[in-house]
């Protein structure tokens, strides 16, 4: 699985982040083979537009873990912005930009295996749309899991994004604002992805 996921990166040519420290680290698939997979990977590919569409789609497919019917409901009944605050304000990623993650993929699974509260009520669907005054936090049953052992030190050294409010000893965050839609940098193209789903 952890080759299949790192193909993903390499076959898109971006880092989506899909392994969490290991992406940061010089072990990352990104950094040791910056090319695509295969044994014809290093040579120079044309793409056409259509293609490039569909690598776009995919880059929002595996970064918010979307399937093809998720995709096609979200960009048929939402304008751009509104498709970014849907994808920015989904729970999985809320946890992974809090920091209680150390990917999304990762965020996912904690919120389907139910170590997440939202207004103190355990939430196991990791597309949960998340809202201005909702407080994510580490279920107080969970805090004793191995994965959350080195939690409280890697908090100390991570700032989340200006709409969320990190309490980090208490393992809880707020949303005290909406995700900005303008003015931030993206690993996809979301007007192109647009252009797929309009023909």
């Amino acid at each position: 699985m952890k080759r299949i996921k790192e193909k993903k990166e390499r076959s898109l040519g971006i880092k989506l982040f899909l392994k969490g420290d290991r992406c940061n680290s010089p072990k990352c698939a990104m950094v040791r083979h910056p090319y695509r997979p295969g044994q014809h990977g290093q040579a120079r590919h044309s793409v056409s537009e259509f293609g490039k569409q569909l690598q776009e789609k995919q880059k929002i497919q595996i970064l918010y873990g979307l399937n093809n019917h998720q995709m096609m409901k979200l960009f048929r009944n939402s304008d751009k912005d509104g498709i970014m605050t849907r994808l920015e304000s989904r729970l999985d990623h809320v946890v992974f930009l809090l920091g209680f993650a150390k990917s999304p993929r990762i965020a996912r699974q904690l919120v389907s295996h139910g170590h997440m509260h939202v207004n103190g009520r355990k939430v196991t669907i990791p597309s949960y749309y998340v809202k201005i005054k909702d407080i994510v936090a580490v279920r107080p049953e969970s805090r004793s899991a191995k994965i959350f052992d080195d939690i409280q030190l890697r908090l100390k050294q991570y700032t989340p994004p200006e709409w969320l409010k990190l309490k980090a000893e208490e393992l809880k965050g707020e949303c005290v604002a909406k995700p900005p839609v303008t003015g931030v940098q993206l690993p996809f193209d979301i007007n192109v992805v647009g252009q797929f789903y309009s023909r």
